[in-house]
């Protein structure tokens, strides 16, 4: 078996001076030779497998918008659709269901959903965040449906995957652990927003310049545990590049060497945990040389390689002291 993986641009969700762009994968494309990866053909989730999640009534609002209303801004945030959205968010959740469908049927070893738009503040009853459905809740549930009885979400972007909680705030049968800067946009994910779900919803948390020790220590001391306890049988990752030290939009201070150090300790999770299984899924990543080193570090984790690309880029901000806060999420968690 073989890593394989999915590849959704969606070159018309496009708004003008707009982070959220085709452009972010402009890097990444022509290296995705470079990987010896399998990849699969897509085929667009269907309104039932977007409603796994999403409540019907949105689907049908979001179809009916970008219908009628393209392109425009529909939340704050500023989310933005186009004429084509509705089509491509139906593909991008198609994308990670592919992936998903072919590491249970044993198609292949592990994967990587790289779509566009992204899915994980998305919630069930509202679009938001840059983010219109949650492809990486999609394909947890669709891994349910397919017969597995626990699954887990591990988010790494540098915001909190406000919409995955919720997806899964009252599901027993899914993990979800958010790892993020404190104090950003959606505003959410202290580490005791979910009181009724402890050790099932982990928060943690980090403040501004957290990078690579910082990270490490999560891993080893939060990651490891929360899997050792719940005991998934498939790990989804949502895998955002913008917690890199550099991102337009963030603080945070992840480097290339800190991504594949993240990458390869949940790759080794899956392993000793999941017999392997494993789904990466796009998230944000606003700069685009990122990105391209972002998902090459995935890819060179999944096929056990040492790094194809080697970036260079150690993070020039000090590492905050994060002992005490790691310290506060393992007790409140465990």
């Amino acid at each position: 078996m073989t890593t394989a993986y999915t590849f959704v641009p969606s070159p018309n969700h496009v708004y003008p001076d707009h982070p959220e762009r085709p452009a972010r994968l402009d890097i990444l494309q022509p290296r995705l030779k470079d990987y010896n990866a399998e990849l699969l053909d897509v085929k667009s989730a269907s309104r039932d497998e977007i409603s796994l999640v999403h409540h019907p009534k949105l689907v049908a609002t979001v179809e009916k918008i970008c219908r009628e209303e393209a392109p425009g801004i529909i939340d704050y945030a500023p989310t933005y659709i186009t004429s084509t959205s509705f089509e491509d968010a139906l593909r991008a959740a198609g994308g990670v269901i592919t992936c998903t469908r072919a590491v249970i049927n044993g198609d292949a070893k592990n994967a990587f959903a790289i779509v566009r738009p992204p899915g994980h503040h998305a919630e069930p009853d509202r679009a938001m965040g840059f983010c219109i459905f949650n492809n990486i809740a999609i394909g947890a549930r669709v891994a349910l449906q397919e017969g597995l009885e626990r699954v887990m979400v591990i988010d790494y972007d540098a915001h909190h995957g406000n919409g995955t909680q919720a997806a899964f705030l009252n599901d027993e049968r899914v993990g979800f652990l958010s790892a993020h800067q404190w104090g950003i946009y959606p505003g959410t994910g202290w580490l005791e927003d979910a009181p009724h779900a402890k050790g099932r919803i982990v928060n943690v948390p980090l403040p501004a310049y957290a990078g690579d020790k910082v990270y490490e220590q999560v891993a080893d001391r939060i990651f490891k545990p929360f899997v050792e306890s719940f005991k998934p049988q498939m790990i989804f990752i949502s895998a955002g590049f913008d917690a890199h030290w550099n991102d337009p939009i963030t603080t945070l201070g992840l480097s290339t060497n800190g991504y594949f150090m993240l990458a390869q300790k949940v790759v080794a999770l899956a392993d000793e945990y999941c017999d392997g299984k494993i789904v990466f899924v796009l998230e944000g990543g606003y700069d685009p040389l990122n990105v391209a080193n972002g998902a090459g570090t995935v890819f060179d984790a999944l096929r056990r390689h040492g790094l194809s690309h080697e970036a260079r880029d150690p993070n020039p901000h000090k590492e905050p002291d994060c002992e005490s806060r790691i310290e506060e999420i393992r007790q409140w968690s465990g």
